[in-house]
């Protein structure tokens, strides 16, 4: 079992790293205009950052954190904290799937988003990650 949580850690640091890395590489993409090499060269970072690190990263946490939770039945149905942090899990999903589709509107070329929108959705994220970690250490329901 301690393996399968270093690596649920493992996996959500790298995920909560790429959550908040993207959308502030938005905020800095928002200037260049698309198809100039200042453009190109965030599109290939957003691209390597969502596919390579973010995705299985997500991934990864999903398995080893229900592997956790009902392999090793670390958590009870009648828990509400962990109901409060399995829907803060999807919330931070969401927000995944979000991003990428804004990932892929920068690609294009069809951003409508300003600067701003993308410097407050950054901070959703960490208050999911807040809301996540306060369930798993204190428990406090």
């Amino acid at each position: 079992m301690e393996w399968v949580k270093a690596l649920h850690v493992i996996s959500i640091i790298a995920w909560m790293a790429g959550l908040l890395y993207l959308p502030r590489l938005f905020v800095y993409h928002c200037d260049a205009s698309h198809g100039s090499d200042k453009s190109d060269t965030f599109i290939i970072m957003e691209r390597r950052l969502l596919k390579a690190i973010m995705t299985p990263a997500m991934i990864s946490s999903w398995i080893f954190g229900l592997w956790l939770a009902f392999g090793y039945q670390l958590v009870a149905v009648d828990d509400i904290w962990a109901w409060v942090k399995g829907l803060s899990v999807v919330g931070l999903t969401g927000i995944h799937f979000h991003l990428a589709g804004y990932q892929r509107a920068f690609a294009q070329g069809k951003n409508t988003k300003q600067q701003r929108f993308f410097r407050l959705i950054n901070e959703v994220p960490t208050v999911l990650m807040i809301v996540i970690v306060i369930m798993v250490i204190v428990k406090p329901f």
